[in-house]
């Protein structure tokens, strides 16, 4: 059985939108998240959910 983790990205937060794309050391924050589950080593699988609010 495949482990796997869901990272939602909404990029329209009400209190900070693009929060997840904006720079902080380099990298953006959506990113260091995804390596961050990566490097534990949990997961078989880690994806990034894009969420569309209409």
């Amino acid at each position: 059985m495949k482990i796997i983790a869901m990272i939602p990205a909404r990029y329209s937060a009400s209190r900070f939108p693009g929060k997840l794309m904006k720079d902080l050391g380099g990298k953006t924050v959506i990113l260091r998240t995804f390596e961050a589950a990566l490097s534990t080593h949990l997961f078989d699988e880690v994806y990034v959910l894009s969420l569309i609010h209409i």
